[in-house]
């Protein structure tokens, strides 16, 4: 099957957990052949995001960086995870993104707070302790 053929061929990327803030993030590969993880399910304007962090998803999957300055004003890019996560220190970049932090915070605590209260309970003590001598 030629690359001219049919639809194209979409790059898997996936979904892995951040081991800094354990919040999902997306995989996604870049047209230098290299990943990049990215925030999932957020997509702000382009022209909310400086140019160097702009991340455009193409056709086939893979994500390029996106210098035009000025962008269009409706298109939409993606941020890396590492700006957002919530473990991470960095500068206040802009102010909806130390808002997505916050968020991401409290998701991140409401998580694990889910996960503690989903434990397997501790079986209770015997009614009667044995003998022991």
């Amino acid at each position: 099957m030629g690359a001219s053929e049919g639809t194209p061929r979409r790059l898997g990327g996936g979904r892995s957990r951040c081991p800094h803030c354990g919040l999902p993030r997306d995989r996604a590969a870049t047209l230098g052949h290299e990943w990049v993880m990215l925030e999932p399910d957020l997509r702000p304007l382009a022209h909310e995001v400086p140019a160097g962090h702009r991340w455009i998803e193409l056709s086939d999957g893979r994500v390029t960086v996106y210098g035009v300055c000025p962008p269009d004003p409706f298109q939409r890019c993606r941020i890396e995870h590492r700006l957002a996560c919530p473990n991470r220190s960095l500068p206040d970049l802009w102010p909806w993104l130390t808002d997505r932090r916050s968020e991401n915070a409290r998701r991140g605590e409401d998580v694990r707070r889910t996960e503690r209260r989903h434990a397997p309970e501790p079986e209770p003590p015997p009614e009667e302790w044995p003998d022991a001598g």
